[in-house]
């Protein structure tokens, strides 16, 4: 094969690479409800690990060394914070001389077509893979920041939520919020 001819081979190659990697960051357009939203270009579309997911993100730490984020979304979900977010706050231990509401941020707000509620907390998240399963481990993560959202609509909810390393929700937590609020 000519050099000539070679060269013409790898450029093609690297211009192939480089199509196929553009088609995987393609935004996609995510329905919870009967609303709907253009996930950020940055989160990378997952399998869902479980069937009560209609999607999943991988959101990238870009810190060496720091696990990335997770945004999920689910479906026909409990539309009634009174029994969500007890449960999701027993999920984390208050640090020493401090409750659970100490750490806990809840706030609402609408967007058209939607009641909004949000339930924030940082600390040390009592993590289960599985939450409902009492066989699935408890794994301590500290330094941890987990944002639940209930998305109520007329005739139905969802549940999302971004978690993972504090610095990282942190990072990526405004640009979650403007996805939840460019819900059509």
């Amino acid at each position: 094969m000519s050099l000539s001819r070679a060269v013409t081979v790898g450029l093609f190659s690297v211009a192939l690479a480089m199509a196929a990697r553009a088609a995987d960051s393609k935004p996609e357009v995510v329905k919870f409800g009967k609303l709907s939203a253009t996930a950020p270009a940055e989160w990378k579309s997952e399998k869902p690990a479980n069937r009560l997911r209609s999607n999943q993100f991988k959101v990238l730490s870009g810190m060496e060394g720091v696990p990335d984020a997770e945004v999920y979304v689910m479906p026909d979900s409990d539309p009634n914070p009174d029994k969500s977010f007890p449960r999701w706050k027993a999920s984390f231990v208050p640090p020493d001389g401090k409750t659970i509401d100490d750490i806990a941020k809840v706030t609402k707000f609408e967007i058209p077509g939607a009641k909004v509620q949000v339930l924030d907390i940082t600390g040390t998240w009592k993590f289960k893979e599985r939450p409902f399963d009492p066989k699935s481990k408890e794994e301590l993560r500290p330094e941890y920041r987990v944002v639940w959202v209930i998305v109520e609509t007329k005739d139905e909810a969802a549940h999302l939520r971004i978690s993972g390393p504090a610095a990282v929700v942190d990072k990526h937590y405004p640009a979650f919020e403007k996805w939840i609020k460019s819900a059509k």
